[in-house]
């Protein structure tokens, strides 16, 4: 899945050993801290994919101009604003500079280093005059200092000496058209129509205005307004030269671009050191003047702690995150790198959002426009709950900021309480496409989802109590008025009409199985919080009230309408429909469907795709996870041999959850197959899309797949759990957790579960059922007889066909689906 001679193996590190201008490169190797992101490009600035330098939450917006206007259609379109790019630091000998596309080069490496932080790079370049030069380039966003990046370079002429430049820049790129998006006719995955709806926006007019720009010395600092949005961002940069060469300093300031310019007489043998020290600071409502300040103090502590200090601070840092992350698969280097290379996007995509969200492609590419989705609450923040909760609780803050706009989108459906958007990064709903974006209400049960699974997993009562509990309210009212009651007295049920699951091939439909179970959890999660604050903390209760307008009857509405909520079933095939009318649907033949035709969503029409049994990604499957506890193991298998086969795997949420499901039912081999698929969607770039960004819930998913699928983990009901599934030629699974304020190491072999409790108090879990206690001074050992069922093959729907025969309204596998392409009106996730 990943080329070895170019990437070959190391456990710690991405290691790139020839060059290619590819997008892929520049995605693989971006460096972030969750608030700054820098892609990969090359120093030299030339010839980029995407020349990428990201700010958490620093966007513009854009009128929506939909085809054919409605009430309630999202408006305001939002899109990642691409900060001035601080990576420029240009090399020239003799006044020629280096050129990958026509350079001789000798030596290159670009390695990725998941200990130190450092993304560094070797180039040695024999010039057409015969001067030998080597390069070595590093940078850091820095984790410690969520507004600091470093740039170093040196440059040595082995074998001559010669005038050597070095212009370092700062440079606003945001001045014509696809600036964000890159050329929207160049991806590998785009279908008939020549284009991709998962790409960014192009935005064709200007949309920094200069504000503030000035050089003092060696500092360099540019500032701007975003045109539409009125947010601010500024940039200041500082150099530090280093060598015993003569040399000299020119400068440039326009608005932008800001050069600072060294010129130095080299000697052969003598290294020229610069380093470029870079903070920049972003905001909503402060004044760009205000921002340059906020720099220059960032960049004033450096001056006084020095460059080498953020060094041994960015790995101090990571030592600490690989203390409480890492997960180790013994004897497989080659999965060891990949997983590495995921947990390690995860930190660079959350670790200091610090309150704003987790984009789903973190900050290494422009990919669905800098939105939050559900992703970072499903995919996401399992991994941060579960290793580092505070930044799970920056996360689940941001939701809580939220809330005033999710109210008046509720209030704009005519809904009570609140409707969180489907993508956003202001907090408004920014879908386009309802039926795929806004109808996807399941995002409230997500959100609440992953706000019960933090509180259980640290015990935080007081968030939940000061904040948290608002959103268990808010999310509970909706299911309230947007569900309804069907029935007879003492036979009533509750259903849930309109809505669009995760499943996004299928949309707008009656009772869909995953939005009614992931409902049922929301409203007895409300109806539980609200009932333990007013008896436990009548202080905190009573100040629910107040911010929430609490009506003492809604706890009992929300149990009552949780305990006869409609959990769809069919009797003739004994699985549980993906809706009201899944079943009905003709069935798509996926193995007939030539590889060119993939994804769906790019070469069929919406409503071709609408009226077959044909998934883009797990749906029911997901639910069978996420609230296994309500399931039998007779129903999850009947469930994922069903939903398997129609399963295109088109989205890269997929693949996570059908490997935790397939391990967990017994197909060993299928799990394998599955988890590697996630592993390698980027660094194999399997989707032909890692070009726009990292696929940060796939990479989440990965954490998941290894903890909870083959590691076993579970929390149902709170309760601590383990049945550990491991492939076959795994010898051991390690990895480490947080419960409750203890830190724990899981240790699985094919013979034995070891749980030991590093720090905190002592833990009480279970294996397969048993009940056991471990502490600091007793780790707890508990044998394993054997790996739970093992099925060999794969599952197909052949064993259904009897029962779609005598069930009369279910059709029959269809042959290849053969149409004109229409154009993809809508925005799917990917």
């Amino acid at each position: 899945m990943i080329d070895r001679e170019r990437h070959p193996v190391d456990p710690w590190r991405l290691i790139e050993t020839s060059y290619d201008d590819d997008g892929v490169s520049e995605t693989i190797f971006s460096v972030g801290n969750g608030y700054l992101g820098l892609r990969g490009n090359h120093i030299e600035g030339r010839g980029a994919h995407e020349h990428g330098t990201f700010i958490n939450g620093l966007h513009e917006t854009w009128p929506i101009r939909h085809a054919e206007q409605a009430y309630g259609f999202a408006e305001v379109g939002q899109t990642i604003v691409n900060a001035p790019d601080a990576k420029v630091m240009r090399v020239y000998i003799d006044d020629e500079p280096l050129s990958f596309d026509e350079a001789e080069i000798h030596e290159y490496s670009r390695v990725l280093d998941m200990r130190t932080g450092v993304l560094s790079r070797t180039v040695v370049w024999v010039t057409p005059s015969g001067k030998r030069v080597r390069m070595r380039d590093e940078r850091i966003v820095s984790f410690d200092e969520r507004h600091l990046a470093v740039l170093r370079l040196e440059v040595v002429v082995e074998n001559a000496d010669a005038p050597v430049t070095i212009s370092c820049q700062l440079l606003n790129r945001q001045d014509g058209a696809g600036i964000y998006a890159g050329d929207p006719m160049a991806s590998k995955s785009e279908g008939k129509a020549g284009f991709d709806p998962r790409k960014a926006e192009k935005i064709t007019e200007r949309v920094l205005q200069p504000v503030e720009y000035w050089q003092d010395g060696l500092r360099s600092a540019l500032s701007y307004r975003v045109n539409d949005s009125g947010m601010s961002v500024a940039v200041v940069a500082d150099h530090v030269v280093e060598t015993e060469n003569d040399y000299s300093a020119r400068t440039l300031i326009e608005p932008d671009i800001a050069k600072n310019v060294f010129r130095v007489q080299a000697k052969a043998g003598v290294p020229i050191r610069i380093s470029k020290i870079v903070s920049y600071h972003s905001s909503r409502g402060v004044p760009p003047r205000e921002l340059v300040d906020r720099c220059r103090r960032s960049l004033d502590r450096v001056g006084v702690e020095g460059v080498d200090a953020l060094f041994r601070a960015q790995e101090a840092w990571l030592a600490a995150f690989w203390e409480r992350s890492d997960v180790r698969i013994a004897s497989h280097d080659d999965l060891q790198q990949a997983t590495r290379w995921c947990l390690f996007q995860l930190a660079q995509a959350a670790s200091r959002a610090d309150g704003t969200g987790v984009p789903a492609k973190g900050l290494t590419g422009s990919g669905y426009s800098g939105h939050y989705f559900w992703d970072t609450e499903i995919y996401v923040l399992p991994f941060l709950t579960y290793t580092s909760p505070q930044w799970a609780k920056n996360a689940l803050r941001a939701r809580v900021l939220m809330l005033p706009a999710a109210r008046r989108r509720a209030a704009q459906l005519n809904e009570a309480g609140a409707l969180f958007p489907w993508r956003t990064i202001n907090g408004e709903e920014a879908s386009a496409y309802y039926a795929a974006g806004t109808a996807q209400y399941h995002i409230n049960a997500d959100v609440s989802y992953a706000l019960g699974k933090y509180v259980r997993a640290t015990g935080d009562e007081e968030f939940l109590r000061r904040e948290g509990a608002d959103i268990a309210v808010e999310t509970a009212r909706l299911w309230a008025t947007l569900g309804f009651w069907r029935g007879t007295n003492g036979h009533s049920t509750f259903h849930i009409h309109g809505v669009t699951g995760p499943d996004e091939y299928t949309t707008v439909v009656n009772d869909n199985l995953f939005t009614n179970v992931m409902a049922r959890y929301n409203l007895r999660l409300a109806a539980r919080v609200v009932r333990e604050m007013a008896e436990q903390d009548p202080a905190a209760y009573a100040a629910l009230v107040e911010r929430t307008g609490l009506d003492a009857g809604e706890r009992e509405a929300w149990d009552r309408a949780a305990e006869a909520i409609h959990i769809p079933f069919s009797e003739a095939l004994r699985i549980h429909p993906q809706d009201s009318l899944f079943l009905e649907r003709e069935v798509w033949d996926l193995e007939g469907t030539s590889p060119d035709q993939r994804p769906l969503l790019l070469h069929y029409h919406p409503l071709v795709i609408y009226r077959f049994q044909v998934l883009k990604q797990a749906d029911v499957v997901l639910a069978l996870f996420l609230q296994g506890n309500h399931f039998t193991d007779e129903e999850k298998l009947a469930d994922f041999d069903y939903y398997d086969p129609l399963t295109t795997g088109d989205s890269t949420l997929s693949a996570v959850v059908q490997s935790i499901m397939a391990a967990e039912v017994g197909y060993q081999d299928l799990a394998r197959e599955y988890f590697e698929q996630a592993l390698f969607v980027d660094l194999g770039n399997l989707h032909h899309n890692s070009s726009d960004g990292v696929h940060v819930a796939s990479a989440g998913g990965v954490w998941t797949a290894l903890v909870s699928g083959f590691g076993g983990m579970r929390d149902h009901d709170g309760l601590l759990s383990f049945d550990p599934r491991l492939p076959a030629d795994w010898p051991e699974l390690s990895y480490a957790l947080q419960w409750h304020g203890s830190q724990l190491q899981v240790t699985v072999t094919r013979e034995a579960l070891r749980l030991e409790v590093r720090s905190g108090d002592p833990v009480d879990f279970s294996v397969r059922g048993v009940a056991y206690r471990a502490s600091v001074a007793e780790p707890a050992v508990v044998a394993l007889a054997g790996q739970g069922p093992v099925r060999p093959g794969r599952p197909t729907l052949r064993q259904f066909e009897d029962a779609r025969r005598d069930d009369g309204t279910l059709m029959q596998p269809t042959v290849p689906v053969t149409t004109t392409s229409i154009p993809v009106i809508g925005v799917f996730e990917d």
